[in-house]
């Protein structure tokens, strides 16, 4: 029996799934990436695990997360989400997403990719933390301050120090799997041979 992190619950086969397969795992793509901020910032005052569950509702509302579609998106998209039951009906979340989108996007255009952009707030290499407890587990850091800052800078809604933390664990950019856990070396083996000046080209 694999032993796996502490917040787990395991009784959620698809908890578990999204554990094992993605947490935490180095995302370069940049369509993960705009999935993952959306996904992170609708989670605001909210369990993930609501938001996993609508998962697939995000995807169909927020055109697969092609960032381009979702910043062309209107009132009257925001309107129309605010009558489906798949998605979180927040409407400053739902215009925080289109918003998000354009900011993106411009980042995009600045870095070459958001990819290029995220990474560099931890000098393009993930950083490991030793989780031996529950109280182990951060829920902020000096980095995601920066991080955060510097999105709202750039003028993202809905993505504070605590909620880009998550964001940082969920694409890679720290490891915060118990060190107990299976997948704490995994996911160390699956970039430790991986050039990422190449990934971040």
């Amino acid at each position: 029996m694999c032993t796996r992190c502490l917040w787990l619950d395991e009784t959620k086969p698809d908890y578990v799934a999204y554990h094992d397969e993605e947490w935490g795992i180095p995302v370069f793509d940049d369509q993960k990436l705009f999935e993952f901020i959306t996904l992170e910032s609708a989670q605001a005052g909210l369990s993930w695990y609501t938001i996993l569950k609508k998962r697939d509702g995000y995807r169909a509302a927020f055109k697969n997360f092609e960032v381009n579609k979702v910043a062309a998106m209107t009132d009257e998209d925001i309107e129309s989400l605010m009558a489906d039951p798949s998605i979180v009906r927040n409407k400053l979340k739902i215009a925080a997403t289109i918003n998000n989108a354009k900011a993106f996007i411009k980042i995009q255009q600045e870095f070459g990719s958001f990819a290029k952009y995220q990474w560099q707030f931890v000098n393009n290499k993930p950083i490991v933390n030793q989780i031996h407890s529950r109280n182990d587990y951060p829920a902020t850091s000096e980095i995601s301050e920066k991080f955060a800052k510097d999105l709202k800078k750039r003028g993202f809604k809905f993505l504070g120090p605590t909620t880009v933390y998550a964001h940082m664990q969920a694409c890679g950019m720290v490891n915060d799997h118990d060190n107990a856990c299976f997948r704490k070396q995994e996911v160390i083996d699956s970039y430790c041979d991986k050039d990422f000046a190449k990934e971040l080209m």
